[in-house]
């Protein structure tokens, strides 16, 4: 509904003239930085980081004849890597949370920072996602979608095919977004912001944008509370489907989960293995156990109290052992369909959830 409010009230057609006319969106490579950089910038919560570049860039992506693919393999690459990197956030407070668990030699603060330069899976994908942006060079699956571009979205709808108004109409409702998602994490989080439920302030942040979006409209005089309601189911009736394939992954997810899935891996990956090769496993078993359960931080609950005690044990490397685990969780959360952060990138970029997930999976193997 917000989004469909945005676009019908010629805020995003408005947002893109805007940035065409002052130099910051002027070609593919511009367009494309500013999606990446957004990301980056947004660093507090996945989901935010996914939502905000999402709905910024659907229109420019639109008007320079970029696919939604190619939009949501750039946000979903970008948003849980620069967490995981960044780590003034609710990711580091997690994994903080979990090592001081263990009377490790070095200061677990020490230890998640020393994880920064050795998380190459994080880092290789950035890289390539700027590469990609930089070059304008597309491989596999993604390239043909882009080739088939317009019959593949043909059925699609165009942000900006509506007659532009003012950018207001976009950027109040996005800041109202923005800013109450902060303020709810704090508020879920008693004042901590790293403690805030991403989830619900999600929920909540983005149910009052669209109440703003709707005032805001309210005041045009070419919309009336029938039509406003009209835009706003007509704009859920379009995710409905992807919707249900959300809730049906979250569930599989779930249920995956009880039955002890990733448990039952990493118990079969941990035993008699030679010290060299544990980083490595460590790495493939956390890609494993995320792909298979769709969550990133369960694949962290699981595999540190694995890694941990073989570093206490053994004398392994802390921050080389924190950071497989790390960036196997983040790799195999980045593959699967059932994982929240590819469903919210589609949602945000208007892909079809399994278009996103065989586009962007070569190059989270490559």
């Amino acid at each position: 509904a917000l989004l469909a409010f945005m676009r019908s009230s010629g805020g995003v057609s408005a947002l893109v003239e805007l940035l065409m006319n002052r130099g910051v969106a002027k070609s593919q490579r511009q367009v494309g930085l500013l999606t990446y950089f957004t990301g980056i910038i947004v660093f507090i919560e996945s989901n935010l980081s996914v939502l905000t570049s999402g709905i910024v860039s659907r229109g420019l992506f639109d008007k320079f004849k970029m696919s939604r693919a190619r939009l949501a393999y750039i946000i979903d690459s970008t948003s849980a890597p620069v967490c995981i990197l960044i780590l003034l956030n609710g990711w580091g407070a997690y994994v903080l949370g979990l090592l001081g668990n263990y009377e490790l030699d070095t200061n677990p603060v020490s230890v998640l920072i020393g994880t920064i330069p050795l998380n190459f899976y994080a880092l290789f994908t950035l890289a390539v996602v700027f590469y990609t942006i930089w070059t304008g060079k597309l491989y596999g699956p993604l390239k043909k979608v882009e080739e088939n571009l317009d019959s593949e979205q043909s059925g699609a709808v165009v942000e900006t095919e509506f007659k532009a108004t003012k950018a207001r109409f976009m950027v109040v409702p996005l800041l109202t977004m923005i800013l109450g998602m902060i303020g709810f994490m704090l508020w879920t989080g008693n004042g901590n912001l790293v403690e805030g439920s991403g989830s619900k302030s999600v929920l909540y942040s983005t149910f009052i944008a669209c109440i703003v979006a709707y005032l805001m409209m309210l005041r045009h005089k070419e919309f009336d509370h029938h039509k406003l309601v009209k835009i706003g189911f007509n704009g859920m009736g379009e995710l409905l489907p992807l919707v249900t394939i959300v809730l049906l992954s979250l569930a599989l997810g779930s249920s995956l989960k009880e039955l002890g899935t990733g448990i039952f891996i990493s118990g079969l990956v941990a035993e008699f293995l030679p010290l060299f090769i544990v980083p490595a496993m460590l790495f493939l078993a956390g890609g494993l156990i995320s792909f298979t359960t769709g969550t990133s931080w369960g694949t962290f609950a699981i595999l540190i109290p694995i890694g941990m005690p073989l570093v206490i044990n053994l004398g392994l490397p802390p921050s080389v052992v924190l950071a497989a685990i790390l960036g196997g969780g983040i790799f195999g959360d980045h593959c699967s369909p059932i994982s929240d952060t590819t469903a919210v990138s589609s949602l945000a970029s208007g892909c079809d959830l399994l278009e996103h997930v065989r586009t962007q999976l070569p190059y989270a193997l490559a």
